[in-house]
């Protein structure tokens, strides 16, 4: 057996007895001398050195995928009770009681409903029809589309929306695989604009409502929908400019002709049909349920704080329960169930339970010193765009948006509380960057999905993703440093 086989065969074996040396390793090690910073002393206690030593584990098996993310996840949690980290109890309810996992299973089920519709294929089909009658604006589309759709569904729904559409575009156009520049723009938007409407609201990317989870549980700052929102859509509205710019600098579209005309656009609403109830039942249960998201503080303070439970996470789950009701029947319960991604809800009550414990003993508070201990120096912009854009090249090493701000806001957070700087200063950047992967096609399967079209390589998004991720991280910063400091959110 020759070594490829050898390590094709066994790779994953490799990487898992890794992982154990190198939690042993760490747990074995000798007692690090406790930092001094000013009048505190930051130590590294023995529940402290255990907790890193079951991350390192637990990073490692995400990073090279040896075990399914969940399954990884839920060792973490065995390993942090066998070592005393913390009891079983604590854990089960710091993860799995969580009420941000009923607010990902809410928009899990309002996507499930929505995709279940015509509505994205009509709403589509009109924008291409008024704005696609040049391919450099059918690019701009897609961008614009894709932004606004994920802002409040998955990205990756959103992405595997697109890509028939686009498909169908490019084989009217005969746009050649991998030969037109068209084809690599058009897909690779698919793609960006996704990716970008993650960052625009809560509901928008898995990392938006766990940062928000840290920081009321970590900082006890209550972030709500309307903050995030206030930065998070203005920088994702800046962002689509820049990679539209991007897509077509580095992909100059060739002669080619790709008009939708009015006949065909009346030929696809004809093939939908008139709108139907179960369409109509969608978009008012969708339109109750941003309203309630945004207006949550002006209602507490209306009533004097007698309605003060409609937090992102209660409104999240009580209008999914809207869509099973009789006589509206949007959706059965095993249509939901086989849409809602179980594995990673795991992944995310896991990667909770672990954030927390590393964040209770001290030892997120003790690394985040050791790595970034002199941020605090620079100007707030700078710290700003130094998470960004650091965060942005993080998202090259982990394959899950959401292990990367499982990972970095805990730490963050405690790196805030030592160095006095605001948590939200530095978390909120983080949170944001980490849904932000335009790099890697690997990086997270909203790429992937277009990738499969056929029309790009990895070469392709990754030299166009390096530019687009520091225009990215730039727009982040401005929107962060001067919308959340003129608003009084950071």
């Amino acid at each position: 057996m020759n070594f490829s086989n050898f390590w094709n065969r066994y790779r994953h074996h490799m990487f898992f007895l890794f992982a154990i040396i190198l939690m042993v390793i760490i747990f074995i090690l000798p007692d690090a001398s406790p930092i001094q910073s000013g009048e505190r002393t930051i130590a590294l206690t023995a529940r402290g050195k255990a907790s890193l030593a079951v991350m390192a584990f637990t990073v490692v098996l995400w990073i090279t995928e040896a075990i399914p993310f969940p399954v990884a996840g839920l060792i973490s949690i065995a390993l942090l009770t066998i070592f005393k980290v913390e009891t079983f109890k604590n854990l089960v309810a710091t993860g799995f009681g969580n009420s941000i996992i009923l607010f990902f299973i809410g928009v899990l089920i309002l996507s499930s409903a929505i995709n279940a519709t015509t509505i994205m294929k009509r709403v589509t089909s009109f924008m291409l029809y008024r704005l696609g009658h040049r391919p450099s604006f059918i690019v701009l589309t897609f961008l614009v589309v894709g932004t606004l759709l994920s802002a409040w569904i998955t990205d990756m729904a959103v992405a595997a929306m697109l890509l028939p559409l686009g498909l169908g575009i490019l084989r009217d156009a005969g746009a050649e695989k991998l030969k037109s520049n068209f084809g690599k723009a058009l897909m690779i938007s698919a793609a960006w604009g996704p990716l970008i409407g993650g960052i625009a609201t809560p509901a928008g990317c898995g990392p938006n409502p766990l940062t928000m989870g840290f920081l009321r549980d970590l900082a006890g700052i209550n972030f709500t929908f309307m903050d995030w929102s206030l930065i998070g859509f203005p920088a994702a509205l800046a962002i689509i400019p820049c990679a539209w710019w991007i897509l077509l600098l580095f992909f100059p579209i060739e002669d080619i002709s790709v008009s939708i005309s009015k006949e065909e656009y009346l030929a696809r609403k004809k093939e939908m049909g008139s709108i139907t109830k179960k369409e109509v039942m969608v978009i008012a249960i969708f339109f109750i349920t941003i309203t309630l998201w945004i207006l949550e503080p002006f209602i507490k303070s209306w009533t004097g704080g007698a309605i003060d439970y409609l937090e992102i996470s209660f409104v999240a789950f009580l209008c999914a329960s809207l869509f099973f009701l009789p006589g509206i029947n949007v959706l059965s319960w095993k249509q939901a169930e086989a849409e809602i991604s179980w594995g990673g809800i795991i992944l995310i009550v896991t990667g909770l339970s672990l954030g927390m414990a590393i964040f209770k003993t001290n030892a997120a508070e003790w690394i985040a010193y050791v790595l970034f201990g002199s941020i605090a120096s620079f100007h707030p912009f700078a710290i700003v765009f130094i998470i960004t854009i650091g965060v942005a090249l993080m998202k090259v090493m982990f394959s899950s948006n959401t292990v990367t701000g499982i990972i970095v806001v805990p730490l963050l957070i405690a790196l805030a509380k030592t160095t006095n700087i605001s948590p939200a200063l530095l978390a909120i950047p983080a949170g944001i960057t980490s849904s932000l992967s335009f790099i890697l096609v690997s990086s997270t399967p909203t790429n992937v999905i277009p990738y499969s079209s056929g029309y790009f390589t990895i070469t392709d998004m990754a030299k166009a993703g390096i530019a687009m991720t520091v225009l990215a991280s730039l727009c982040v910063t401005i929107s962060v440093y001067v919308l959340g400091g003129a608003l009084h959110i950071i």
